[in-house]
C-alpha cells in the first residue's frame, strides 16, 4: 500500500501550510486588506479598487473561500464576500502559535 507524503505531516502541519498559501500572493494580501479596511461585505467592486482583471480577482476570491478566510452570498447576479471572522480567528491562533515558537528557545543556538 502506498502512503501519501502528506501523512507524514500532522494536521496543524498542514493547516499551517495551506493557511500560509492564503498570503503568498500580494492580491489575495490586498483583498483581505480591503476587505477589513470597509468591514462590510464587497459586491464587486473590487476591479477598481484592487486593479487588477475580473477573472483574477475572482480566481484569487475562490481561493480565499476555499481556504476558509473569506465567505459569499448570491445577492441577485453577484456574490458578496466578507471576512469570516470565526475562521480568521482560528487561523491567527494557529499562525501565532507556529510563528511563536522562538519565544520559548533559549539564545544557546550557533
Amino acid at each position: 500500500m502506498l502512503l501519501n507524503k502528506k501523512d507524514n505531516y500532522s494536521e496543524e502541519q498542514k493547516q499551517i501550510a495551506l493557511f500560509a498559501k492564503a498570503f503568498a500572493h500580494p492580491a489575495r494580501v490586498s483583498i483581505l486588506q480591503h476587505l477589513f479596511k470597509i468591514n462590510a461585505c464587497v459586491c464587486g467592486d473590487l476591479v477598481d479598487e484592487i486593479g487588477l482583471a475580473q477573472s483574477t480577482i475572482s480566481q484569487h476570491l475562490k481561493e480565499l473561500r476555499q481556504l476558509g478566510l473569506i465567505k459569499g452570498t448570491v445577492e441577485g447576479t453577484s456574490v458578496c464576500y466578507c471576512i469570516d471572522k470565526e475562521n480568521w480567528s482560528k487561523m491567527k491562533n494557529t499562525m501565532l502559535s507556529f510563528l511563536n515558537q522562538d519565544i520559548q528557545i533559549s539564545d544557546k543556538c550557533c
